[in-house]
């Protein structure tokens, strides 16, 4: 026996195997197959290392369960969350038919809107209900202005007219967003780049958005110039885009 093969055997004693077989191979290549005997079970591998997955993380809703537009408005109440509530007369929530398919999303309220307490009721708005009644009644469309719903991103009027800022956009957005859930409406209208970034976060402006079909949260919405845009006498290009854009927007939801 060479000291080799005595080396070995010596190995597998110690390791407590006592028999081995050996059995035929192919010609070309002998392989001795070993078989063991029962001994003490070897120590098992300790398993990779496999960090834990972490747990998927599910964000709370903006809309409580059992949501309405009487429970939304409670919760606005005196508000004072931001500092537009320092120069408002009344808070501005929203007017016309809460089971509209359709609903006007515009950016603030102005003084006449301060004043009443509603929106788009000055020049702008007459402005938007004669493009609604008008529209509507041209396209065959039985509805007027009273059938749609109409709000605004943020509901105390800004100083000056000025543009809502990103804090205040994000602390009463949540309340137009909880207005929109609830309603659940086929499309909406956001009526100028206030209301096109806040529901959109849209960084383009509108002449480059209006006319084409975007989605929040799986609702339609069509992006249009502001009523108090139009009002300007050099713009009217964009008054018969406006036109063009609410059309659609009728006759997506209506026919």
């Amino acid at each position: 026996m060479s000291d080799d093969l005595r080396g070995l055997l010596e190995y597998y004693r110690d390791l407590g195997i006592k028999t081995l077989y050996r059995r035929a191979a192919p010609a070309a290549a002998v392989t001795p197959a070993i078989a063991v005997e029962p001994g003490p079970p070897p120590a098992p591998e300790p398993a990779a290392f496999e960090p834990p997955m972490p747990k998927p993380i599910e964000l709370p809703s903006l809309q409580p369960s059992d949501d309405t537009m009487l429970k939304i408005l409670a919760d606005i109440g005196d508000c004072r969350r931001c500092r537009l509530h320092q120069g408002r007369n009344k808070i501005v929530f929203g007017s016309g038919n809460e089971q509209s398919p359709l609903v006007f999303v515009g950016e603030g309220p102005g003084a006449d809107e301060d004043v009443q307490g509603l929106p788009f009721v000055g020049r702008a708005g007459q402005l938007l209900t004669q493009m609604i009644d008008n529209t509507a009644s041209k396209e065959g469309i039985r509805i007027t202005r009273a059938s749609v719903y109409i709000c605004n991103v943020v509901k105390c009027r800004p100083p000056e007219n000025r543009t809502p800022e990103p804090d205040e956009m994000e602390i009463c957005g949540q309340f137009l967003f909880r207005q929109l859930m609830v309603m659940k409406p086929k499309a909406i209208v956001a009526l100028g780049g206030t209301a096109a970034k806040a529901l959109l976060g849209a960084r383009e402006g509108v002449t480059k958005m209006r006319g084409k079909w975007h989605s929040w949260r799986d609702i339609q919405v069509m992006v249009t110039y502001h009523p108090s845009y139009l009002l300007r006498p050099y713009n009217q290009n964009a008054k018969r885009e406006a036109w063009e854009d609410l059309k659609k927007a009728l006759h997506y939801v209506y026919d």
